[in-house]
């Protein structure tokens, strides 16, 4: 790493979470690494989480499957999201599970070789997004696919409000149960709890359980789970300046007297927003504001006391909470964890210990 930004992913915690998650829902675990696991790096929180009891892997696409199978991923996995069926070979050789989610698309496969074609078919209980509305439209999803040789794995469907809404969450869950009591059919694989819903709802149906943003130590129901997860810089120049000085693109902020300034190197490029004006990070355990624009690569810190170069600031982490971040820039955590760019260096501890350091960029070689 020659920038000093990281990204810091605590293994150890992940994996504790997913013990602690697997003892809670008492079911199996699917975990899901969408968007190169949420920004944390794929393969490396794959074979955290697989060591430590989960047993299958879910994506969102088949470029992000076979991300894993190129790294050596060789167990259960499962696309979330849209396949094409021109890609039918690809899937089947490499073993990878689809969701059929349209009629259209179940047409599309079955005209063409799907035999051992793996399948987890999609319900749609209240998110309107993908996933089949109609159970006999389902049912005869499910005869074709089987007809042609698809090898019916699973049956699933997702929560759009677990984390706010008992009530309607119970609506979703009776719906998949009546879809999934009409197809009569031993599915190996039955889902329907995302993280919130695995650590607080209770369903007699399903068998698995998946897993996403909760592996992280985030939940809105579980706060026993451990924080996995911190953004870093450090400081590279600290300047005093007399009142009336402008900072920053547009000169949006103006020292009001003399101040303490501090220049970091992050910005918008790393995923560190504009937004960000006017909140505060951590300087060496000291709040300090953020003043000026966020520039692309750098950011101005008003330090109410002199930190010297090189001092350590904390976007989010063990101080700042990634919630708490989320909370004030009226987003997510999901949202400021997929921002964090590629250029930034991700850093993995296990074992306690600064285990290995991954920058995209840096180990990309020429075509």
């Amino acid at each position: 790493m020659y920038r000093k930004t990281w990204m810091e992913i605590d293994l150890d915690a992940i994996s504790e979470n997913i013990k602690t998650i697997k003892a809670v829902c008492g079911k199996r675990l699917i975990a899901v690494l969408k968007a190169d696991a949420y920004g944390c790096g794929d393969i490396q929180v794959a074979k955290t989480v697989i060591e430590a009891g989960a047993s299958m892997i879910a994506v969102s696409s088949l470029d992000e499957a076979m991300m894993l199978r190129n790294q050596g991923y060789s167990g259960e996995l499962l696309i979330l999201g849209a396949t094409d069926p021109s890609d039918i070979p690809v899937l089947i050789q490499n073993s990878i599970s689809v969701t059929a989610y349209s009629t259209k698309w179940v047409k599309g496969v079955t005209s063409k070789n799907c035999t051992g074609l793996k399948v987890h078919l999609k319900v749609e209980t209240g998110m309107n997004r993908i996933g089949f509305k109609d159970i006999d439209e389902l049912k005869k999803a499910k005869g074709l696919l089987m007809l042609r040789g698809c090898s019916l794995d699973g049956i699933f469907t997702h929560f759009a409000k677990a984390d706010t809404d008992e009530e309607m969450t119970m609506k979703q869950y009776d719906l998949f149960s009546q879809a999934v009591k009409a197809m009569d059919y031993p599915f190996r694989w039955i889902h329907c709890d995302n993280s919130d819903a695995s650590l607080s709802f209770r369903d007699p149906l399903s068998n698995a359980c998946r897993i996403g943003i909760a592996m992280y130590g985030i939940s809105s129901f579980n706060h026993d789970l451990k924080p996995a997860l911190g953004l870093y810089t450090r400081i590279f120049m600290v300047k005093t300046l007399g009142p009336g000085e402008p900072i920053g693109y547009g000169s949006t902020y103006v020292t009001s007297g003399e101040e303490i300034i501090a220049t970091a190197p992050i910005g918008y490029a790393d995923g560190f927003i504009r937004a960000n004006q006017g909140r505060y990070v951590m300087v060496d355990g000291t709040p300090a504001e953020v003043v000026g624009r966020v520039c692309m690569d750098q950011v101005m810190l008003k330090l109410p006391e002199y930190k010297p170069e090189n001092a350590l600031v904390e976007i989010f982490g063990k101080t700042i909470p990634i919630e708490k971040m989320a909370e004030e820039l009226n987003t997510i955590p999901y949202e400021i964890m997929c921002l964090i760019s590629g250029r930034v260096t991700r850093v993995y501890i296990k074992n306690g210990i600064r285990a290995e350091e991954a920058n995209e960029r840096l180990s990309a070689k020429a075509v």
